[in-house]
Parts: C-alpha cells; structure tokens; sequence
C-alpha cells in the first residue's frame, strides 16, 4: 500500500470515528447548532424591530433586520461547532486514546486529519441550520447561482480556518474544561463587528477594532454576496484572514501534536 492510499485510508476511519461519534452523543452537536439559531430567533424577534428601523428607516422593521442580522448569525454558528472540536481534541488527548493510537501502525496525523474534516461538515451542518430558520421567518437572498457558489466557497474555507484554529487550543489545553471555554472569544467577534449593527455607529476605539477583525470583512462579503450590498475590498480581506488563520492553526496544531506524541 503506497504512503498516500494509507494515509487516504487512515484519515477517512479516524473521519467514520468522529461521525460515529456525532450520532452516538448528539446532544453537543445539538448544542452547538441550536445556540446560534436560538440568537437568530431573539434578535429578530426581540430587538429587531427597533434595530431594523434604525438600519432600514422607517420601512425597516423586522424585515430589514433578519437580510441584515442572518449573515452575521452563520458565522456565529461556524464559531460555535469550531468550539466543539477543541472540546473533541482534548478529550482524546486527556484520555488516554491519542496514547494507544500511537502503538498502532496508523498513518499519524489521521487523527487530526479526522477531526478537522468531521468539524467542517458539521459547520456545513449548522449553515444549513441557520439558512434554513433564517428563510423562514423572512429571508430573501437575491444571489445567482455563482454567488451562492462563491458564498459556499468562502464559508468551507473559513470552517476550515477555524478549525485548525481550535484544534490547535485542544491540544494546547491541560483539561477538557479549559479546552470548552478558550474558543468562547470567537463566539463573541460577530458583536465586535458588523454581523449585528453597523460599525460607523460605534466609538471610533472599538470601531477601528470592529472594521480590522477577521468576521467584519467576511460578514461583508457574505452580505454582498447573498443581498447584493457593496463589498468593496472585503472579499480580498476575507481571502487573505482565511488563508492566514489556516496556515497558522495548521503549523500551531501540527507543532503541539508532534511535541504531545514523541515521547
């Protein structure tokens, strides 16, 4: 068996573990999808109203608000089951199994390689989730089918990002716990940013943080994507914080696992 099909082989059981996992303990998975769609749900119900009038004018309303808030929510719901895999990553490497795979001939960073692709497709997953909500209490993308292709495009590589991202805190982490709560910040980027309220109508100290944080240009550039609102120079910053996160949360993961497993 040459070195690429074992790894091919290796990587895709680790994969059928995680899935396994998924289905057997689905109360996580449930969690971390219906967080994001619960906060989609209050923010439109609740603040929406006053908030859309202040960004759509008087004609705005709920209406507004849901086109504007939705692309913020999947992101949020992207950061949400990013923060299940660092929980997924330092369970295995606290427990002992990371230990036993080690005395096995398996192809090693299968183990990473399983959960990063298991973690991505369950961001698809509460994609799918919040879209789904989204369009039934109101949303209407006005997207060709090349932009929606382009919206997909930029979502799988910034589940990817963040995957790396907060593969990289399970390993760093000495306990479950700490692995749970480390990755909390990125749940709260979207508010920092533009997924909620216009950054011009912020303090110009925590504007400057909201226009210069990865989610801002990404949330601009799904909005323009899906809606057709300007996207200006976002979609090169999005691209460029996609790439940059990835390379990053690999060489960070990639360095903690080899340090963990060689001795």
């Amino acid at each position: 068996m040459s070195t690429l099909s074992h790894a091919l082989t290796d990587s895709t059981t680790m994969l059928r573990r995680q899935l396994r996992h998924m289905r057997r303990y689905p109360s996580l998975t449930l969690q971390l999808i219906g967080l994001p769609v619960i906060f989609l749900l209050l923010f439109v119900y609740v603040f929406g109203g006053t908030l859309g009038n202040g960004i759509g004018g008087a004609s705005g309303g709920r209406r507004a608000y849901v086109e504007y808030v939705t692309p913020g929510i999947i992101l949020m719901a992207m950061a949400a089951t990013a923060q299940g895999t660092a929980v997924a990553v330092a369970l295995d490497m606290t427990q002992g199994i990371v230990a036993r795979f080690r005395t096995m001939a398996i192809w090693r960073p299968s183990v990473l390689t399983g959960h990063v692709i298991a973690s991505v497709l369950q961001a698809l997953l509460g994609i799918a989730a919040v879209t789904g909500v989204a369009l039934l209490i109101g949303f209407r993308p006005d997207a060709t089918p090349t932009e929606w292709l382009a919206a997909a495009g930029l979502l799988a590589g910034f589940a990817l990002a963040l995957t790396w991202l907060t593969v990289g805190f399970g390993l760093a982490a000495k306990t479950v716990e700490s692995a749970s709560n480390t990755p909390m910040f990125l749940m709260l980027l979207p508010f920092l940013g533009s997924g909620f309220v216009p950054t011009d109508t912020m303090p110009t100290w925590l504007r400057w943080f909201a226009e210069h944080q990865p989610f801002t240009p990404l949330t601009e550039t799904l909005r323009g994507l899906l809606l057709g609102t300007p996207i200006g120079d976002s979609a090169a910053q999005a691209i460029g914080w996609c790439a940059a996160l990835t390379i990053t949360g690999y060489a960070w993961s990639k360095y903690l696992f080899n340090r963990a497993t060689s001795h």
